[in-house]
């Protein structure tokens, strides 16, 4: 097994929740997040557009852009139609699909209906969080207008200034001497992620080649949420288990939206990868998302470089699998799909109680049970909740750590199964003795009609959104450089409703 130096190693260790116990230390580490540095900037130079890369490191830009041939965004509330009822009341109900390559991160939280259908850079449901992961534009913005004047805008306001997907000037400094002698120069670019590193003990300039290697996938494959709903913030000040992280959200009293159904304080995880990686064998053995996601290979002419076409590794399995296991291919596939059914298999009877937890609250609700009636049943409802979502939201968590994911699965079923029990006792209070009906959700389009959402109309304003304003934020992103001058405009094609 490749393993880390001596600082990773000893920061993985940290990361697990052993680094924090003396109060001077507690309250350090807590300083990092509350300090509010919110007009911070770090001081440094960002070529965000990535089309100028393309002639002096061709290998690295085409695999990058070989992104684009991950080309399946179909719905996942088609696939599961009990996500829209366990995200009653969020965006999330209204459309959620399978993620697509680095190469669509800009046109696909464009196109999703959670970000609504803004008509001018005041207007919109969203913040100028939303765009926060989806490419090196960020950064730069954060560097030209501090972090107040780019995290309290809405997220139409520089919609023409994001117009490059996740690239080059995410983890790189592509202004430094290094850069330009064809190293990495890797540099994590967002004042708030660096701040996070600190929190967990992971020091950017302190770390080694492989840490840092780590830490540039953190900038967007973590848990995080929008602190005064505005701000990205990571959630480890008490580390980065679901455990630590459900405590630190309880004691801020920290909700992202009120369930429509059980009127539950709920969580809604973002994808939490980094933190799953660091609790599972991979993680613990020093194997980095490099050296699976992203290994070196050859060209042609047998020149090394590192692919940017991230993907499954069992894509490149000789570059990547095989320079550490002996088994073959073959033997590896059947135990990750083993793995991935036992944690799917886990998570939908979780998902089979929550949605009738939520669906007895109402009852609960309708019956006439009071708030004191029902404190302890909502708490463990977003308990339940928050570990079904921290195992479902992470990409190949079943591969990260199947066995820490079958553990969170099974405490959210032990949570789930004590708010029905309490909830049976509430609705026999008040005279329901009946179990409670559960209208048909056996289709996306049901399950949303369940909880009334009207979807052809958000998809109708989204179509004259994708008409009218991208057209012109492109146009405007041409003009500043930020795309290449010399390319028409994309043609705007409709998404269908399942489209992100």
């Amino acid at each position: 097994m490749k393993r880390l130096t001596k600082t990773l190693a000893m920061t993985a260790i940290a990361m697990l929740g052993c680094f924090q116990s003396a109060q001077a230390e507690e309250k350090a580490a807590e300083s990092l997040t509350d300090k509010a540095l919110k007009h911070e900037k770090l001081g440094v130079e960002i070529e965000s557009a990535n089309h100028k890369f393309a002639e002096k490191y061709p290998l690295q830009y085409n695999s990058w852009k070989s992104t684009s041939e991950s080309t399946d965004r179909s719905s996942a509330l088609s696939a599961d139609p009990r996500y829209v009822v366990l995200w009653a009341g969020y965006s999330f109900a209204k459309d959620y699909n399978k993620p697509r390559g680095h190469y669509y991160a800009v046109t696909d939280v464009r196109e999703i209906l959670r970000t609504g259908a803004p008509k001018d850079e005041n207007d919109g449901p969203q913040p100028m969080a939303c765009w926060t992961c989806k490419g090196p534009d960020v950064p730069r913005l954060i560097e030209e207008k501090g972090e107040d004047g780019y995290f309290n805008a809405k997220w139409a306001k520089y919609g023409a200034e994001i117009a490059n997907s996740v690239g080059c000037g995410d983890c790189h400094d592509t202004k430094s001497k290094e850069f330009e002698e064809g190293k990495p120069a890797l540099r994590v670019a967002r004042p708030h992620v660096l701040r996070a590193l600190e929190t967990v003990g992971w020091k950017f300039e302190d770390l080694d080649k492989h840490g840092k290697r780590v830490a540039v996938c953190a900038n967007c494959h973590v848990e995080y949420y929008f602190k005064d709903k505005t701000h990205v913030t990571f959630p480890w000040d008490k580390g980065v288990d679901v455990d630590s992280i459900e405590k630190y959200y309880d004691e801020i009293e920290f909700a992202d939206w009120t369930h429509a159904l059980s009127k539950a304080p709920m969580l809604k995880t973002q994808h939490p990868d980094f933190e799953i990686w660091s609790q599972g064998v991979h993680g613990k053995n020093g194997v980095t998302c490099i050296d699976c996601h992203m290994p070196k290979v050859k060209d042609k002419d047998g020149k090394v470089y590192t692919d940017h076409k991230i993907g499954n590794p069992f894509d490149q399995f000789d570059a990547s699998c095989k320079t550490c296991h002996e088994q073959s291919k073959e033997t590896l596939q059947k135990r990750v799909a083993e793995h991935k059914k036992q944690v799917k298999d886990a998570m939908i009877k979780l998902e089979d109680q929550l949605v009738k937890a939520h669906f007895e609250a109402k009852a609960a609700w309708d019956a006439g049970a009071t708030q004191e009636e029902m404190q302890d049943i909502l708490k463990a409802i977003r308990h339940a909740q928050w570990r079904w979502d921290y195992s479902a939201a992470g990409h190949g968590s079943h591969m990260h750590a199947p066995d820490v994911m079958l553990h969170v699965i099974a405490t959210g079923i032990d949570r789930a199964a004590d708010a029905r029990a309490k909830l049976g006792v509430v609705l026999a209070k008040h005279g329901v003795t009946t179990p409670v009906a559960i209208p048909d959700i056996s289709t996306r389009e049901k399950a949303q009609k369940a909880i009334g959402l009207d979807i052809p109309k958000e998809q109708a304003a989204k179509d004259e959104f994708l008409r009218t304003i991208v057209p012109q934020w492109e146009k405007q992103a041409r003009e500043k450089g930020l795309l290449p001058a010399e390319e028409a405009p994309k043609e705007v094609t409709t998404p269908k409703a399942e489209a992100k």
